[in-house]
């Protein structure tokens, strides 16, 4: 189980600093889709030259032209590059076919899908490499969570990695890591706290306890 943190509202200098703060207890520093809006690739590029012993996940959420923007992601130094699973067929396979190419691996976000099972087989079966169920800010305020998805998934995928997102904090990571999903990904549980750095400390020792 590895455990990813999520930037969302930073600019670059403030995610060098919050990841140097936490860069022990983390295995993958996502660059979210509005600090891409706002800062580019060069994100990605930066975040990686400063870590590199770290992954770095670019949330592109690719909705079409999959193969050309995986591409340029994974120039910018990305590791793992995220679509949607809305996407269609034809444009996910293109982008798990220039990641496998470029060494690179596909995350399919899943948020949006109304039936989960159905969809999750499908990818499953187009070769990606994570899978994640992702509750958005948007639902999440009036208290959906992605955990009865998360289930759904373990029980239907066979070959990809199953992640999960969406709210994730120290009080309800217990029962996330009893389900057993490959990728916990956090964002303001852990940039939301006064504490970050012993707060991503408990959380990677429950993952990895679990």
């Amino acid at each position: 189980m590895e455990l990813q943190l999520a930037l969302d509202l930073v600019d670059i200098p403030e995610a060098k600093r919050l990841v140097q703060e936490v860069e022990p207890y983390i295995d993958i520093v996502e660059i979210g889709t509005p600090v891409v809006i706002n800062e580019g690739l060069r994100a990605v590029k930066e975040i990686k030259e400063a870590f590199p012993n770290l992954k770095v996940l670019a949330d592109l959420k690719v909705m079409d032209a999959g193969g050309y923007e995986v591409m340029k992601a994974s120039e910018a130094g990305a590791d793992i590059i995220t679509i949607l699973a809305v996407a269609e067929d034809a444009t996910i396979r293109g982008a798990v076919e220039e990641a496998k190419k470029q060494e690179r691996k596909i995350l399919v976000d899943m948020i949006g899908v109304k039936d989960i099972e159905t969809r999750a087989k499908e990818l499953d079966e187009m070769g990606v490499d994570y899978i994640c169920v992702h509750t958005g800010y948007d639902l999440q305020a009036v208290g959906k969570s992605s955990f009865e998805d998360l289930m759904t998934l373990k029980r239907v995928v066979k070959n990809a990695k199953v992640a999960v997102a969406g709210g994730i904090k120290l009080d309800t990571l217990p029962d996330v890591v009893n389900a057993q999903p490959d990728l916990v990904i956090v964002g303001g549980g852990i940039t939301g706290q006064d504490d970050k750095k012993s707060t991503a400390a408990e959380m990677q020792r429950l993952i990895k306890q679990g």
